[in-house]
């Protein structure tokens, strides 16, 4: 149950971003369940490249993560969301983020931030 419901708050999150960012986008018309299907599946990718990806390139920056005193994770961050455009692409999904700087930058920080108040409000079961 709390993998749905942490996939439903990275759906939201990814919403947020596409309002707010021209350069994220899922094409085709909006509030629609072939739409909403889409934003659920983009969801699960990034949680996937998140849990899986994520952690081999936050060893492999370690090092420039403590000398830019973790400014560095923005970048791991927009990488990991162009990465979800990539993978999304590959698999015919309509997802798509057109360049690092501003869309996938910015993206990624709205996604964290609004993650991060989902997060508040989703019970940790520890």
């Amino acid at each position: 149950m709390r993998f749905i419901i942490r996939t439903l708050a990275a759906a939201v999150a990814l919403w947020v971003a596409i309002q707010f960012i021209d350069g994220i986008q899922i094409t085709g018309p909006q509030n629609t369940p072939t739409y909403w299907g889409t934003l659920l599946i983009v969801a699960l990718i990034f949680g996937i490249i998140n849990a899986i990806v994520k952690p081999i390139v936050k060893g492999l920056g370690c090092a420039l993560i403590v000398l830019t005193l973790g400014l560095f994770l923005l970048v791991i961050n927009a990488a990991m969301l162009l990465l979800t455009s990539w993978i999304s692409d590959q698999l015919d999904i309509p997802f798509h983020v057109s360049n690092f700087y501003p869309a996938a930058f910015w993206g990624a920080i709205i996604i964290s931030v609004v993650s991060w108040l989902l997060g508040l409000f989703i019970p940790d079961n520890d």
